[in-house]
């Protein structure tokens, strides 16, 4: 199987390939469109600014290949935001496949601290992407941005308000916390997703 990382200028994709090749698959690191397109399946990681990532994908055409995408695709933190209609961070427009504005968490105590940074549980999980999960199971977060809860939200989180801690449409989902960096849980989650990839129903046409 051909797994395939979005190469783009944000932190943190080393860890998902790291994590990948812990569960046997040896992804490719690529900006290269034909490779991306060709992959059964591609993770689209990140930590970073947005504004700043959708410059480099535009300059890099990886705006318009990403959204052209027919393979189970994984967007993961800034990738989960990125794969969004708009960001406040930076007024930034981004790619527009789900149908949701990015916001800053706006603290309601001193308790709340910006970045969230920790362990958090999930609920409310659908999808095969959550298989043998179960409520409460706790995965890790960096974030100061957030997708608010909407028609994609396949897991809740909650930290200041409830938000979108995963979203899918079509061949397309995305967590906001670190599955690379969540134990036990977050290594279901990835191969759950590689397992989609596998299956004739779900790989690319």
């Amino acid at each position: 199987m051909e797994v395939a990382i979005v190469k783009y200028n944000a932190g943190n994709i080393f860890s998902v390939e790291s994590a990948l090749v812990r569960l046997g698959v040896r992804p490719l690191l690529t900006d290269d469109p034909t490779l991306l397109s060709s992959a059964d399946c591609v993770l689209f990681p990140g930590q970073g600014e947005a504004s700043g990532a959708m410059r480099y994908l535009r300059e890099h055409g990886l705006d318009r290949v990403i959204p052209s995408l027919r393979q189970p695709v994984l967007g993961i933190c800034i990738g989960q935001q990125l794969l969004c209609r708009h960001s406040e961070e930076g007024d930034t427009d981004c790619l527009g496949i789900f149908d949701a504005e990015v916001r800053r968490f706006a603290p309601t105590s001193s308790d709340d601290k910006i970045p969230a940074m920790g362990w958090n549980e999930l609920t409310q999980l659908r999808t095969h992407l959550f298989s043998g999960l179960h409520e409460g199971d706790f995965v890790y977060f960096v974030h100061s941005y957030y997708v608010p809860l909407c028609e994609h939200t396949i897991a809740v989180a909650d930290y200041v308000t409830p938000f979108s801690a995963a979203i899918h449409k079509d061949n397309f989902y995305a967590t906001q916390f670190h599955p690379e960096k969540s134990g036990r849980v977050g290594e279901r989650i990835l191969s759950n997703f590689l397992e989609m990839a596998s299956q004739p129903t779900t790989a690319k046409p």
